[in-house]
């Protein structure tokens, strides 16, 4: 295929701001992201916001058969160039990501990868990780974000990076930094550095709900700065949770580890 910077010459593209766009040129880096997850041979894919199709390259070339969401219609020539170079290998779904259910694009396993688009990429994530069924129907997510948000996705409890995000992502999830991208590599360079997050589906801890952990983060992390036993106090029952369990209602939100929101999320969601 021609070089992607020809292909987005020829068709006029240029990154929207209000769509959280920013291309990547070069190559050797994407092929780089494509081998995050493993192989990918023979395997289903979905990416979001695939832009002119440059991360879409990479994977097509890694093997996969990718299904790609995107909302910007001027991106869709550019996108059918690919499909033509990769014949039944691609498939170009228009449309908001937002409101698309992967479940009903795949009838078996499929692996997100993604260099998402900022302005939308923390509320895709969470939705993914938010499923009551586990293990989830994906076998992987490798995404693309803000430097600040990866870290805040596998910060560690007592950090001031830690907060929702990280138990979120981490409770019955396995997350792990892959790879810093300098601002550099991107057209229009962003104003910050970004990194890519690789998380895989682990055991759910049992007697949990998805529910009730979602409530118990957002109500501590809310207000973080305060005590527990502030903060928490909307939550019916959360307070005799924690004197249940032996938490000192004087903690605050960042010095509970995952396990012990877990231990909360169980004592409520048991009453």
């Amino acid at each position: 295929m021609p070089p992607l910077r020809e292909v987005i010459a020829r068709h006029g593209l240029s990154a929207s701001k209000a769509l959280g766009q920013n291309f990547l040129f070069d190559e050797q880096l994407l092929d780089r992201i494509a081998a995050i997850p493993g192989s990918l041979e023979g395997k289903q894919v979905l990416e979001v916001g695939p832009g002119p199709g440059g991360l879409t390259r990479a994977l097509l070339r890694a093997g996969a058969r990718v299904t790609a969401i995107e909302m910007d219609r001027r991106c869709l020539p550019a996108l059918a160039e690919v499909e033509a170079a990769f014949p039944g290998k691609l498939k170009v779904i228009e449309g908001d990501a937002m409101k698309i259910s992967p479940a009903d694009l795949f009838d078996g396993p499929y692996a997100i990868v993604a260099n998402l688009p900022y302005n939308v990429g923390t509320a895709l994530f969470t939705g993914w990780l938010s499923g009551e069924a586990w293990p989830p129907q994906w076998s992987s997510l490798t995404l693309m974000f803000q430097e600040e948000v990866a870290r805040r996705i596998i910060a560690d409890p007592d950090t001031s990076a830690y907060g929702r995000l990280a138990v979120l992502a981490q409770w019955r999830s396995k997350a792990k930094l892959a790879m810093k991208v300098h601002r550099s590599a991107f057209t229009p360079p962003p104003k910050v550095m970004s990194a890519i997050v690789h998380v895989e589906p682990g055991e759910a801890p049992e007697g949990v709900s998805m529910r009730v952990l979602e409530r118990v983060t957002e109500a501590a992390f809310g207000q973080r700065r305060k005590m527990l036993r502030q903060s928490l106090k909307g939550v019916p029952g959360a307070l005799d949770a924690l004197e249940g369990l032996g938490i000192d209602p004087q903690r605050r939100a960042e010095t509970l580890s995952v396990e012990e929101f877990v231990s909360v999320g169980r004592a409520l969601t048991r009453k």
